[in-house]
């Protein structure tokens, strides 16, 4: 699996673990959510380029 793929879903999997013991508008998910964006954004972007 591409290295980015890899980060994106350790940090879904992060996040979704939080939510077990946070309220999803919580400070840590809402930073959580911010830092999968933007993996999400650029792996969007990195396809974007390469095709």
């Amino acid at each position: 699996m591409d290295k980015l793929l890899q980060k994106i879903e350790q940090c879904r999997k992060e996040m979704i673990a939080l939510s077990d013991t946070h309220k999803l508008n919580s400070e840590v998910i809402v930073e959580k959510s911010k830092k999968l964006d933007h993996l999400l954004n650029e792996y969007r972007m990195n396809n974007m380029t390469n095709n």
